[in-house]
């Protein structure tokens, strides 16, 4: 019997090409696996997962990020937002196998924070993350050279969000900077004002700002964004001496989606409904909503929620699907808060047969998709990475 709870969502095409109802082979070159993917069709991905995984025992150990498919998140171990799944990685040195169903930055964060007898394999290659690419390492260091020349780099701490790659965290290490969570960004901008007068905000804007405005009490005017497509970031060096929050332009696309008309029309259509976004979202989003917080928090707050109450949810749509099914049973309603499905097209490359593929092939010794980050790199990103650890 099907007890999945209807979100009243209409699927885009690309929601289709996500739901395996579609197809666009121009964004499938250069991303097969080598060797034999399993059929989507194939009726025994179940038990080959399953036989697989047996045949692996403690030898693996399977990560599942909250956004993840349904029939992925049924074989993982442990489930959790992306420094969650990095810290339970570390605490299993027996295994051999770190298998991350999530996007390339959380794999670089496991390999580094987990010993060099471990490997970090990512079901598909292809499973990025359009935020962290935002900011490259060549385009960071030419704005700190911007930063440079304003006279500012100096009183400047960058702050980079757990969504980045392994080079961006090693820039922050380097320059004596921190990682941060959707859960302490607070802690990591106080800890970073405490010492320096300005904050690099990598890569992702919204988050920054929601921190730094509705947590610290900055204002919108001591924001400035840095937008690394054009000359000098598009920003003069007074904008620069003037702004304590240096923004990078990067975003979240499920995230930033969401619209204020959104909200308006869920309040609508819903009487009583309580809306409840991530940080990610933009600045008016979250202004607008009645609850702001992690996927940790978010998970929380409607676990506490209580039976008959109405929930309009702005993040990842795998997620709020999930938690709709979950707290039917107790009387709570839980919504999409946009009208149009919404996945992370990223998080949903990584599929049953994908996994399949990578558990058969570790347990007949083959190690395929192993994300590995040079001991430079990870000696820097660590830096940063321990600096959050200890935050207080």
């Amino acid at each position: 019997m099907n007890t999945a709870q209807p979100l009243d969502v209409e699927p885009t095409p690309l929601a289709l090409l996500l739901l395996g109802r579609g197809a666009d082979p121009d964004s499938e070159r250069g991303v097969d696996c080598p060797g034999d993917l399993p059929a989507p069709s194939d009726p025994d991905l179940v038990a080959r997962a399953r036989a697989a995984r047996d045949r692996l025992g403690d030898r693996a150990f399977v990560l599942g990020h909250h956004y993840q498919r349904d029939e992925v998140i049924a074989f993982a171990d442990v489930t959790g937002d992306s420094f969650k799944l990095a810290r339970d990685a570390a605490a299993r040195p027996q295994a051999e196998y770190i298998v991350f169903c999530g996007v390339h930055f959380m794999a670089e964060s496991a390999d580094i924070l987990t010993s060099d007898d471990q490997r970090v394999i990512l079901p598909d290659l292809a499973a990025g993350c359009s935020m962290a690419d935002m900011a490259s390492a060549e385009q960071v260091a030419e704005a700190w050279d911007v930063l440079t020349e304003a006279g500012v780099a100096d009183v400047t701490v960058p702050v980079t969000y757990m969504n980045s790659s392994a080079d961006i965290k090693a820039f922050t290490g380097r320059h004596g900077g921190t990682v941060c969570t959707s859960s302490n960004a607070r802690r990591a901008l106080q800890w970073a004002f405490t010492g320096h007068e300005k904050v690099l905000f990598l890569p992702d804007q919204h988050l920054g700002r929601n921190t730094a405005v509705r947590e610290l009490g900055l204002s919108l005017d001591d924001c400035v964004v840095y937008n690394p497509h054009k000359p000098n970031g598009g920003l003069t060096p007074r904008q620069l001496r003037e702004a304590k929050m240096i923004l990078w332009r990067g975003h979240c696309s499920v995230h930033g989606r969401f619209t204020l008309d959104s909200v308006r029309e869920v309040r609508e259509r819903i009487p009583g409904v309580n809306v409840l976004v991530h940080p990610e979202c933009r600045h008016e989003v979250v202004a607008a909503a009645d609850h702001v917080g992690s996927t940790e928090h978010i998970i929380a707050t409607l676990d506490a929620a209580p039976a008959g109450s109405r929930w309009a949810v702005g993040t990842e749509l795998n997620l709020v699907r999930r938690l709709a099914n979950r707290y039917a049973g107790e009387g709570k309603e839980i919504v999409f808060l946009d009208r149009t499905v919404c996945f992370c097209s990223t998080m949903n490359r990584i599929d049953l047969p994908h996994l399949v593929w990578a558990l058969e092939s570790l347990a007949e010794g083959r190690v395929v998709n192993r994300i590995t980050v040079d001991r430079q790199t990870e000696g820097e990103a660590r830096l940063a990475l321990e600096r959050m650890l200890a935050l207080p």
